[in-house]
């Protein structure tokens, strides 16, 4: 009869072993599999504008830390997990160079979208490339699983007009841009900022300077640009006089655009592109409000005013 006393560190293996599971780790010192991680898979969508995604990269599931039963098993990641990205490259094919700005969607396979993220890539080159990634944000809680990124819109201005990067003064020291715009019962208004960031006064008398552009960036015809509300809307500011003001180093005025969206008889006229002077002789940015003036040919423009502190 076999000794119990020389049964026991086998029964000890056994149970050490049964309390691991089944998990199988690779070969001594080789890394696991990375939290989150996942393959790029490659793209062919045609190009929008010059951009095109190359690779789409969406989370894999991850090793759970907590056994169930005997076996480790693989937790999927939450709902549209953090993680997703996108390779992308812009080509400009014209003959200047422009800055673009691109709109991302990330969706899910029915096409809902779960997120979106701008990116502006500067100063491409006429015939150059340029290439980044963009990346989802943190996923809304009971948000739907990613599977797609696409780009949804370009925008693209000559570089030397683009609105410059936050926290950077232009050369003409003056930083002009424009918000996201307001809309409410076909009633639209744009806001336009004027900051100086130089080092000298600066000094306005009236309305800015504008020229309407399309989507090739040539001037639109036909669009009456009105100084004042010109009757669209009151009770707006649109109609305060204008006043000369001087602003002095880090302070800002404010003008804005208006319009109504009707579409009545005639053809819909959209104004992708704004360029604004801030004054006669005054160096031009262009903005991309996107204006769909609809029929009524009209846009009003509000006197620059200082902006409130």
């Amino acid at each position: 009869m076999r000794n119990a006393t020389s049964l026991l560190p086998a029964v000890a293996a056994l149970l050490l072993l049964t309390a691991c599971g089944s998990e199988h780790a690779g070969a001594p010192g080789a890394a696991g599999p990375t939290p989150g991680s996942g393959s790029a898979v490659p793209v062919s969508d045609p190009p929008v504008d010059g951009v095109r995604i190359t690779s789409v990269t969406i989370p894999t599931a991850t090793p759970s830390a907590t056994p169930t039963g005997h076996l480790v098993h693989a937790d999927p990641l939450p709902a549209a997990g953090s993680g997703v990205s996108a390779t992308y490259e812009v080509t400009n094919s014209g003959s200047r160079a422009l800055t673009y700005t691109v709109l991302f969607d990330f969706t899910t396979g029915s096409g809902a979208v779960m997120d979106n993220r701008f990116e502006t890539v500067r100063s491409v080159a006429p015939g150059a490339t340029k290439r980044g990634t963009v990346r989802m944000g943190a996923p809304a809680p009971g948000s739907s699983p990613v599977s797609r990124v696409k780009v949804t819109r370009v925008t693209k201005v000559p570089a030397g007009e683009a609105p410059p990067e936050p926290g950077v003064c232009p050369p003409s020291g003056i930083r002009v841009t424009n918000d996201e715009g307001d809309a409410a019962m076909g009633l639209r208004v744009v806001g336009l900022r004027l900051e100086n960031c130089g080092k000298d006064d600066y000094a306005l008398d009236g309305y800015p300077r504008l020229e309407l552009l399309d989507d090739d960036l040539a001037p639109v015809h036909g669009v009456r640009v009105l100084h004042g509300s010109g009757g669209i809307s009151t009770g707006t500011r649109f109609d305060d006089p204008a006043r000369p003001l001087v602003l002095k180093p880090g302070e800002s005025a404010v003008s804005g655009l208006m319009w109504r969206n009707t579409t009545g008889f005639g053809t819909a006229v959209d104004v992708p592109y704004v360029r604004v002077r801030a004054k006669e002789g005054a160096a031009p940015v262009t903005v991309t409000p996107h204006l769909d003036l609809g029929t009524t040919g009209k846009l009003a423009v509000r006197a620059w005013a200082r902006e409130a502190s």
